[in-house]
């Protein structure tokens, strides 16, 4: 898979494509959908396959980085390149895209600079500014420029539309296994192991650490955990996914300690799959509380795992 993070990046592509638009936070299983209808419809054209997005997400950009999110936008790239995407068109979201006329939009994007042969969009997609474009104007200037345009149908459960919303809800209340379902596939996060504090290295529990997103929906906690990338089998583990309130901390980090592991991996990615959700994180009295509790959370991780 190609990232584009420029418009004049795709100008190559004189002999069209086919492309779907959205936020695609999650790819859960009705976005995976949405990929296979857009697989179908390049094998039937002989086109590549584009995904069409922005950074930061709308939701983002208008709360100044307030809303929370499924994936960090290096996650999504890997899912994406996964679901066998050809190129991935990640647009700067700013101001100018915000008040973007959609028909501007239509045609300086998609016809001129794409030329797109066939789109495919969710059936609630809107756009451009105050949200005015549609799955009919696209319909509508579509008809005449060669472009046709496909709404997808809501893909739902049980219990209704599964949707990045219901998904980020039940992250963030540590329901990984609800999440897990409509997401299709298990909840990962990755990056590569930094240096930290090494104050877990002094009680015997020495971390790998990765900088997270600050705005990730998991909820703040302990989770049992399992990490690709280092060895084979994946190894076990137990991890705190938070800021470190106890200490002081202030930036998100994923801190991973690796059971009956010593080894030096600094520099190195990893992808770690959370499991089970053990405890939300708090802040202790002292270190030595901190010890303790951190003790018994390993105990439980190797329970659940």
């Amino acid at each position: 898979m190609r990232l584009i993070r420029d418009i004049s990046g795709v100008r190559h592509l004189t002999a069209g494509c086919v492309a779907t638009i959205g936020n695609y936070d999650g790819l859960h299983l009705g976005h995976q959908a949405i990929m296979r209808q857009l697989a179908a419809e390049a094998k039937k054209h002989n086109l590549p396959k584009v995904v069409i997005s922005f950074e930061p997400l709308p939701s983002e950009f208008f709360t100044g980085n307030k809303a929370q999110r499924v994936y960090p936008f290096r996650d999504k790239a890997k899912l994406l390149e996964a679901l066998g995407v050809d190129y991935f068109l990640c647009l700067r979201f700013n101001r100018a895209v915000a008040t973007m006329q959609p028909e501007d939009f239509i045609e300086r994007i998609l016809f001129q600079a794409m030329n797109v042969k066939s789109l495919m969009v969710g059936d609630d997609f809107c756009f451009g500014k105050d949200r005015r474009g549609d799955f009919n104007l696209l319909r509508t200037m579509g008809e005449v420029n060669g472009m046709s345009v496909h709404k997808t149908d809501t893909f739902n459960d049980s219990v209704g539309r599964v949707s990045s919303t219901r998904i980020r809800q039940h992250l963030a209340e540590g329901e990984l296994e609800t999440a897990v379902k409509l997401l299709g596939k298990p909840f990962c996060l990755s990056g590569r192991i930094r240096h930290g504090d090494k104050r877990g290295r002094t009680i015997g529990f020495p971390t790998a650490n990765l900088r997270i997103q600050d705005n990730i929906a998991a909820a703040n906690g302990v989770y049992a955990v399992t990490v690709t990338g280092l060895t084979e089998p994946p190894l076990k583990g137990v991890a705190n996914l938070g800021n470190r309130p106890t200490v002081g901390g202030t930036e998100t980090r994923l801190e991973v300690h690796l059971f009956d592991f010593d080894q030096s991996v600094y520099g190195q990615h990893i992808v770690v799959e959370l499991r089970h959700f053990i405890r939300s994180e708090q802040r202790f009295e002292d270190f030595a509380a901190l010890t303790a509790q951190i003790h018994k959370d390993a105990i439980r991780a190797r329970e659940l795992l």
